[in-house]
C-alpha cells in the first residue's frame, strides 16, 4: 500500500484524517501506534517526531503530519 496513516485509536486529530481519507476513497493502511509517546519509534522514524496523525504518501514520497495538513493534501492531491 502507498498511503499510510500512523494513528492513535481513539485520537480526534486521526480520525479527522481518516475521514478525509475515506471521504476521497483513498486506499489506505492505518498503522496503530503506542499511546506513549516514547513507545512511537517507528512514527519518529519514518517522520522525525513522534505526534500523530502522520501521513506517509509513499508513491509521491509525502510524509507529513498535522491534521490540518493532511485534510488539506488529501483534498488537494488525493480526492
Amino acid at each position: 500500500m502507498s498511503v499510510r496513516l500512523y494513528a492513535l485509536d481513539g485520537c480526534p486529530w486521526c480520525e479527522k484524517a481518516a475521514d478525509a481519507l475515506d471521504d476521497a476513497g483513498v486506499e489506505y493502511e492505518t498503522e496503530w501506534v503506542e499511546a506513549l509517546h516514547s513507545d512511537r519509534n517507528e512514527v519518529k522514524r519514518v517522520s522525525g517526531q513522534r505526534g500523530v496523525p502522520v501521513l506517509v504518501d509513499e508513491g509521491r514520497g509525502v510524509t507529513m503530519a498535522e491534521s490540518a495538513n493532511i485534510v488539506d493534501y488529501v483534498e488537494r492531491t488525493l480526492a
